[in-house]
């Protein structure tokens, strides 16, 4: 099958590892992988924003560079949730968009879910000698959560991961604080989230927390060094999955 890869602009500019981890999940898994050359971003921030037309537009030039594909996947449960539940509202108003955009609604999925339910991936790549190994625990972010129903799928993918113990932690549904712009308006209460969400994880005991968006991932991260702790790894699923972190 033909895979269209959105990498999402902030893999792309923070974290490109995550981009080439998913490329080599998606070619295990018997896949043709193309990442359009000129994908910038989903549309997400000018949404969450209140910049319909920004967003709009960055709907529209997704649909111009993904809707060939047979398949669209996004390693990212908030750019994934955008494209998959919210460009219906982006593109309202325009009939001929809107069509568009059914008819690759249903081909587009967060990482986890396709390789899971779609490619239907039984054997990981071969990881790297010095690649992680030890327990981990796993984030569920709120878009990937509640938006598009991933939960079971990393976990299941884990487990298929020799060395690697996944340990679950207190609360690993509830919000990391991060939520886009939400960190930069509200950041005392951002803080106080991202505060609990890291005891959570120390008292897991786990050596790496694991998940599947990169916003919560760096906010995590960044909240774990700034209190002390340069320990604990902060991980995509794709890096471990692909054997690579």
């Amino acid at each position: 099958m033909r895979v269209g890869l959105l990498v999402t602009c902030l893999v792309d500019v923070m974290r490109p590892e995550i981009g080439f981890s998913t490329l080599k999940l998606l070619e295990a898994a018997g896949c043709e992988v193309v990442v359009p050359d000129n994908q910038t971003c989903c549309g997400q921030p000018a949404y969450s924003g209140g910049n319909r037309d920004a967003a709009r537009e960055l709907a529209v030039k997704f649909l111009n560079e993904f809707e060939g594909f047979d398949y669209i996947v996004i390693p990212s449960g908030s750019c994934g949730g955008t494209v998959k539940t919210h460009y219906d509202d982006i593109l309202a108003g325009h009939p001929a968009e809107l069509a568009r955009y059914a008819r690759i609604k249903e081909r587009v999925y967060e990482l986890t879910d396709f390789l899971v339910n779609v490619a239907k991936l039984d054997k990981l790549p071969a990881s790297a000698k010095d690649s992680f190994k030890g327990s981990v625990t796993y984030h569920d972010s709120c878009c990937g959560l509640r938006e598009l129903g991933v939960q079971s799928q990393p976990r299941e993918l884990l487990a298929k991961r020799e060395g690697v113990h996944l340990t679950e932690m207190e609360q690993a549904r509830a919000c990391c604080g991060f939520g886009g712009t939400f960190a930069v308006k509200y950041g005392d209460i951002s803080t106080a989230i991202v505060d609990e969400k890291c005891e959570h994880i120390h008292a897991s005991g786990a050596d790496a927390v694991v998940l599947g968006d990169l916003g919560c991932m760096l906010n995590i991260e960044g909240r774990l060094r700034r209190t002390g702790d340069h320990t604990t790894r902060v991980l995509h699923v794709a890096q471990v999955l692909a054997g690579d972190a």
